[in-house]
């Protein structure tokens, strides 16, 4: 049988026992994971948890929360453990529902996963209760001082769970596949604020007694776990729309505001392709620097890096990636890592037709060859079987594949769709994916016998044209799949007169967007340009005191690759004030490459590694040796 056919019969036998549909269903064993998940110790075949609700305390001076969750499931008559995931988490003690202790264990830690947490079940009910505390290196929580804020006076505490840190804050089944409502009570010392990605549901929070304030939640539609998350600090808001606000704090409201005005816009854009918006509201909140994603797309409430507001709002494309993110990635979710591409090649797929509605044609093709030119790039340095889109992550930590691959090249194969049926036909048949497979979470197989009943149907010369076995199962790109932006010619015939000796003066980048001058930067960088040649563009550019963050980053690539010391203070200052991911490991390879680098590289990683998420300093500390 063909992959594809293969898959289709697997897929529909599956679904046959499990079923979708366009509303979040009642949990029932049979709604169960089709899949085992590698990175979870969970069993929900056996026991499964539906919902997670949330009481904690968050000590700053101790750097830890500590609190209760009491965990609702279902179960198999003859199920007799209910199996979580855990991280670094010191159990006290877990309850029946009826306030009586249940034996429990936790198992030997592995690499990546942390230790499961056997709870030994009653003969009846369906709730059990963790009273337990995180450690102060909880992987998935970032503590900041005040010095690490914008306003300097005081805390922050954020959370990042994807992919598989929620385990070290909550204990539950840790897996995209095992999707939970969840209800949360955090308090805080006053005057925090905490947010999460959920309603709110006491905006100024209750008084908790001894200068605490308690802060109430709930998120009633089943998400996957690591998109509960939390924040806390000195937090304001600001509303942009009748259902989208900004959260930043104080002394960066306006500024964010101003950048991301077009929010409601976006919505409308998105909608006329997904269909209706099913989450409520949705705003944004502005982190401060550390946090090492643009941004993530915690429900109804979007995490993002302050390093969006250039100012101009050219960078706001990241925001409608995380928009798109509220069909693709948090409606239908990968079931395992190894699907992590149908996240995000859907949603970068997605974010290009939302910067076309919005901004034109012409931005969506600079921003898609722009991600075209990393996606090769990237593929260059990975190990062939990493440039495939179904991944093998066994003994990995999932982080691993989180690469330009699952965005890029999975989205490659959704316009590779698109252009073979046309958008009249694609657009219904999205909008269709999405419904149908509404709050659940999908593999790969599942997806394509989606593609093969609802679009290809019985056509075998499109199946064919399609040929998406090879794009799934073979590393590398497709010949054919090709993206090209026409106002690149001109950025690379001034790219090429300024290496051949044109002073930067006469660059003719009048109207140039900032893509324009990422790719003009990018061209530039093998380039041996000399030391008078990097002063002549920047000092007539500006380029190191720009606040376009991306402009910025590309320049100080071009002048690391030849040594141009005087870039240095620049490259310092953007290391140690910003947490980005996508930023630091680049800077920081390049760096690593060439002996005049390295010492730079140790010392500005020494000064600035506590200031950095975990996400980041995991990364990092494999590169700065």
């Amino acid at each position: 049988m063909p992959w594809l056919a293969r898959g289709a019969v697997l897929v529909f036998a599956l679904l046959a026992a499990s079923g979708c549909g366009q509303d979040a269903s009642p949990p029932s064993m049979t709604a169960a994971p089709l899949v085992p998940d590698i990175h979870s110790f969970a069993r929900p075949a056996e026991a499964r948890v539906t919902h997670v609700a949330l009481d904690l305390h968050a000590d700053f001076a101790a750097r830890v929360l500590q609190g209760r969750a009491t965990l609702t499931f279902v179960r198999r008559p003859e199920a007799t453990e209910l199996v979580l995931d855990t991280r670094d988490l010191a159990i006290a003690r877990v309850l029946d529902s009826r306030q009586q202790p249940l034996a429990f264990r936790l198992d030997p830690a592995v690499e990546h996963l942390g230790q499961a947490l056997v709870i030994t079940l009653p003969a009846s009910g369906d709730q059990v209760v963790v009273e337990y505390r995180t450690s102060p290196e909880a992987a998935a929580l970032q503590w900041l001082t005040p010095a690490q804020t914008a306003g300097r006076i005081h805390p922050y505490l954020y959370s990042q769970g994807q992919a598989i840190l929620t385990r070290t804050w909550i204990p539950t089944q840790d897996s995209p596949g095992i999707r939970q409502t969840y209800e949360a009570s955090i308090t805080v010392p006053r005057p925090l604020r905490v947010v999460m990605s959920a309603e709110m549901l006491t905006a100024d929070g209750v008084d908790a007694g001894d200068g605490q304030r308690a802060y109430r939640f709930k998120m009633d539609q089943p998400v996957p776990p690591y998109l509960i998350a939390v924040a806390a600090g000195d937090i304001a808001f600001r509303a942009l729309g009748p259902r989208t606000g900004v959260y930043t704090e104080p002394t960066m409201l306006a500024s964010a505001a101003s950048e991301l005005e077009d929010l409601e816009k976006m919505i409308g854009a998105a909608e006329s392709l997904g269909g209706p918006y099913r989450w409520g509201r949705y705003d944004v909140l502005v982190l401060p620097p550390s946090f090492p994603f643009g941004g993530m797309e915690n429900p109804r409430l979007t995490f993002a890096t302050p390093t969006i507001l250039a100012g101009d709002k050219s960078l706001v494309s990241l925001l409608a990636h995380e928009l798109a993110h509220s069909w693709s990635g948090n409606l239908v979710t990968n079931a395992t890592w190894g699907d992590f591409w149908l996240n995000e090649g859907f949603t970068t797929y997605f974010e290009y037709r939302i910067m076309e509605a919005l901004y034109g044609r012409s931005r969506a093709l600079m921003l898609a060859t722009l991600g075209r030119h990393d996606l090769l790039r990237e593929m260059a340095t990975l190990p062939p079987g990493d440039t495939r889109l179904a991944l093998d992550l066994a003994h990995r930590d999932p982080d691993d594949g989180m690469t330009s691959v699952a965005y890029e090249k999975g989205a490659a194969l959704v316009l590779t769709i698109e252009e073979a049926v046309g958008r009249d036909r694609f657009d219904p048949w999205l909008r269709g994916y999405f419904n149908r497979h509404a709050f659940t979470s999908i593999t790969t197989q599942q997806f394509v016998a989606d593609l093969q009943q609802e679009l290809i149907g019985g056509d075998a010369a499109l199946r064919d044209r399609l040929d998406v076995a090879t794009w799934i199962e073979q590393p590398g790109l497709p010949a054919g799949a090709q993206v090209a932006s026409p106002a690149f010619g001109q950025v690379e015939a001034e790219a090429r007169r300024f290496a051949q000796g044109a002073r930067a003066a006469s660059l003719d980048v009048e109207g140039w967007t900032p893509q324009q001058w990422q790719h003009l930067l990018e061209q530039l960088r093998p380039t041996p340009l000399s030391p008078a040649q990097l002063k002549d563009l920047d000092a007539t550019h500006r380029l190191g005191d720009t606040g376009n963050s991306e402009i910025l980053f590309a320049w100080l690539r071009v002048a690391v690759a030849r040594q141009y010391a005087p870039a240095v203070p620049a490259l310092e200052r953007f290391l140690t004030t910003q947490g980005r991911r996508k930023f630091l490991k680049p800077l920081y390879e390049d760096l690593m490459q060439t002996a005049w680098g390295q010492p730079l590289a140790r010392t500005i990683y020494t000064r600035a590694r506590a200031s950095y998420h975990s996400v980041a300093s995991q990364t990092l500390d494999g590169i700065v040796k």
